[in-house]
Formats: structure tokens, C-alpha cells, sequence
């Protein structure tokens, strides 16, 4: 006999950011996610909103991946009373505790500018790792009251994963973000083949992205035009797998001889910590890299590549003259490094700033992508001179056509019933919502924030 659940959308739809879905019994309630909402500033507003729900009664929160959009309310949850287990990946654990660590100085300095409580302090991180438990892939998880978890490689990021949960043995898959697979060098995407309902993420849900071989040559062009005409080449990048893929890929076009050799300066101390992770859990990368490695290649070093940890070596960076490269975060821009960089290299013509993430709507990224002439930096007026170049197939997410294929293989077993698009912009929602119906003749929703369904078990 059919058993009902309540699948509740309390954040990640309607919007890239802010994961937070709940799946609950009479008996239980499970988490998916509690990720920050992210946009013009590093916390929005609504981050420091009360849970619509009650912490305490929570009894398991499942993780996806390590972005702080999946993972940066985590603390705050504690810090209101959560007080369940965590599962993830032992990379996502690894990661998001680097993560969590870095954004407390954020968090309290953002609270201290605003005058008002900071959402989570340092003992909440100390508390969120000690219930913080690792689960390796394809293993079945008991988390209790007739749930079990059972993790799948979603490609995306190192650590991140696809979460079956199984209840009288029926599945919901929750696909966290879907890697742009084939990826340089971790595995590919696995499929979900026999779920019953299926919570998906959308962000490039409406367009696609340009083929790989496409974008390392898109890449090698804009360098070569930046060191052409003696300019800087900036790249904010997220600490977290995209500046681990452009590391890859520079190391191929130095090592080659494709690019001339140029000071090239990855500026972010997370980001290096991160690649220190990668480099450590290289034994989950794919078989083309691991012969790379094995062959003697460091895949994330090569010559001219210049680590600057501390505050003081990225401020001599402006003092080095010629052309060069400067990775920096926040992929955004919405803080970070590469805000003292774009204040000083945006206003010349020579230079080049260019784009390789997803920005969200209002962050300044998004601004200087959408065309505008002017921006305010620290409290300064910059004029944008500089040439601005973005490369959509560095993305670590699907494109439209991928994530439509992932719907019709996961629809094979004629198992699937309902499919709730989420993790997107409105119209990339809408727009992959829209395709799931008139292609596989799927069942599909693009949810409001707060809705709950009742899903037949």
C-alpha cells in the first residue's frame, strides 16, 4: 500500500542559489542541501532570515556538493538548533570545511558593516563538522525511520553527488548540480535509471554551451590578443573546480608551447587550498588523467604559474610589468581579490577582462557582463575600458540538450512519474520544464518558493 511524503521547496527555485529542499514523513524529516542566497552582495538579506521551518526538528541533512549555494547556511542551521547528522561525499566534507572556514570573515565583517548579529559564528563551523559524517559512493545509506541514501557521481565538482532517497522502495533522486560532461578530469555524469520522482537543477536549462575543444581555443586566442597588445588578462574565477579546470587547461597550452609564456598568478588562498584538496584525491579523477599524472605531469602546475597566498604578495602583482594573467576570485566578483585587480586594470583598453562562470543577477560580474559603462569598486568610480570576453563551455553545469538527455534516460524505465525542475533562473526553468513536456512527454514543474507536493510513496 502507497505511503505519502511531503517534498517542500524552501529555497533553490525561482533562483540559482539558496538550495534548501525538504522531504518528510509523519516520522521524519530529511534536508537536501541549505545553501546561501547569493546575488548582489556576498549575504543577502534573506540569509539572515528565520528557517520557515524548525532546526531542531530536523533529523539528517543530505549534501549535494560544496558550493556555498548548496552548503553556506549550513552553519546557520546549526546555530538555530539543528543538531541531526550530515552526510556527503568525504571530498565534499574535506571541501566545504575550507569553504565554511574562508566565508566566516565574510559573514562577520558584512554583520559588522551592517550593524546587526552576524547569521553564524566560528564554534557553529567547529559544531557543523563534529555532525558531519563521509559516505562513499554507491554505498547504501540507513539513515533511519525506513529512509536509506545512496550517492551517484554527478561529474559537477570533485565530492559532488546525485542522492537517491528510497522509501518502500521507491526513489526520488535529487541531482544537486549536473557536471558539463565530459570534463578534463573528472568522471562523468552517472545516469538516474529507475527513480519514481526526480528534483533537478536548471541553470543553463534554456541554452547550451560551446563545444570543449571550442573553448580552449576561444581561450588561447584571448590570451594571445591580451599579450598581442601588452595588457593584463583577468579571470575571476570560483575557487571551487572551475579555476582547477583553467589550471588544467593552462597547463596544456604552456607545456605545449600554445601560448607564449607570461607571468600567469593564481591570487586566491582558497582556491589554492581547494587545488591542494583535488590534488590530494586524484585517485577519483578519470583514467586520461590519471595516466597523465602517473606519466610525471602535475596537471595543476606548470612554468610561470605563481602562487600568492598572503595579502602582500598580491598587491606586488600590480608592480610587475609586461603582460600577464591573473586568476582571482570571487568568480563573481562580488568580493575578493579580483575587486582590487578590475579597479586597476577595467579603465585601460589594453587589457581584458573575461568571463568563464555564472554570474547571478546583481552581482557586479553580471552588471560589467550586461554592457555597463561605469562601476563603483570600494567606493571608487571605475570607467570600463577593457575589452570583456566570456566562455560558456567552462561551465560545470549541463547545457539545455544534456539535461534533457539526462531526463530521457532517467524516463527509460517508464518508472519516472514527475519531474521538478529548480536551481535556475525563472526562464531557464520554465523554458526546460517546457521541453521535458513536449519532447518525453514527462511531467514537469518549475516550483514557487514554500510550494509542497505530496508525492505518492
Amino acid at each position: 500500500m502507497g505511503k505519502s511524503l511531503k517534498l517542500t521547496f524552501y529555497g533553490g527555485t525561482q533562483s540559482v542559489t539558496g538550495a534548501n529542499f525538504m522531504l518528510e514523513s509523519s516520522d521524519k524529516k530529511i534536508l537536501i542541501d541549505c545553501g546561501l542566497h547569493q546575488g548582489s552582495k556576498f549575504y543577502e538579506d534573506k540569509n539572515y532570515l528565520k528557517f520557515a521551518y524548525n532546526p531542531s526538528e530536523v533529523s539528517t541533512l543530505l549534501v549535494t556538493h560544496s558550493h556555498a549555494d548548496h552548503i553556506g547556511r549550513i552553519p546557520k542551521l546549526v546555530h538555530d538548533g539543528f543538531n541531526g547528522e550530515i552526510y556527503s561525499t568525504i571530498e565534499t566534507k574535506e571541501i566545504a570545511q575550507i569553504m565554511l572556514n574562508d566565508a566566516i570573515k565574510f559573514v562577520l565583517k558584512e554583520a559588522r558593516e551592517e550593524n546587526r548579529k552576524p547569521i553564524y559564528n566560528e564554534g557553529d563551523i567547529v559544531k557543523t563538522i563534529s555532525l558531519w559524517k563521509s559516505v562513499s559512493y554507491h554505498q547504501d545509506l540507513d539513515i533511519g525511520d525506513g529512509f536509506s541514501a545512496y550517492f551517484k557521481d554527478a561529474g559537477h565538482i570533485l565530492g559532488s553527488a546525485i542522492i537517491e532517497v528510497k522509501y518502500n522502495n521507491q526513489k526520488i533522486a535529487f541531482t544537486g548540480d549536473l557536471g558539463n560532461s565530459p570534463a578534463p578530469f573528472l568522471k562523468d555524469t552517472e545516469p538516474v535509471t529507475d527513480a519514481k520522482y526526480l528534483l533537478m537543477e536548471s541553470v543553463y536549462g534554456d541554452r547550451n554551451h560551446e563545444d570543449v575543444e571550442l573553448r580552449k581555443e576561444k581561450l588561447k586566442d584571448v590570451i594571445e590578443k591580451t599579450i598581442n597588445r601588452g595588457g593584463t588578462l583577468l579571470i575571476p574565477a570560483f575557487s571551487l573546480s572551475r579555476t582547477q579546470i583553467l589550471l588544467y587547461e593552462l597547463n596544456d597550452l604552456v607545456e605545449n608551447k600554445k601560448i607564449p609564456e607570461v607571468p600567469i598568478f593564481l591570487d586566491s588562498p582558497l582556491a589554492i587550498k581547494v587545488t591542494e584538496i583535488y590534488k590530494k584525491r586524484q585517485k577519483n579523477f578519470k583514467d586520461e588523467a590519471k595516466d597523465l599524472i602517473r606519466s610525471g605531469d602535475k596537471i595543476f602546475d606548470f612554468s610561470g604559474l605563481k602562487v600568492t597566498e598572503s595579502s602582500k604578495e598580491s598587491e606586488k602583482i600590480h608592480y610587475v610589468e609586461g603582460p600577464k594573467i591573473i586568476i582571482a576570485g570571487a568568480g563573481m566578483s562580488d568580493g575578493g581579490r579580483i575587486l582590487r585587480h578590475e579597479k586597476k586594470y577595467l579603465p585601460d583598453p589594453k587589457n581584458m577582462l573575461l568571463f568563464i562562470n555564472y554570474h547571478s543577477p546583481g552581482s557586479l560580474g553580471r552588471i560589467i557582463q550586461d554592457g555597463v559603462k561605469e562601476v563603483e569598486i570600494n567606493g571608487s568610480k571605475v570607467s570600463i575600458k577593457a575589452g570583456l570576453q566570456t566562455i560558456t563551455g567552462y561551465s560545470g553545469h549541463r547545457g539545455s540538450d544534456e539535461l534533457l538527455e539526462f531526463v530521457e534516460e532517467a524516463g527509460r524505465s517508464k518508472r519516472l512519474e514527475k519531474v521538478f525542475v529548480a536551481m535556475g533562473e525563472p526562464k531557464s526553468s520554465i523554458f526546460l520544464v517546457q521541453r521535458i513536456k513536449d519532447y518525453l512527454n514527462i511531467d514537469a514543474i518549475s516550483p514557487e518558493v514554500g510550494e509542497q507536493f505530496e508525492l505518492d510513496f
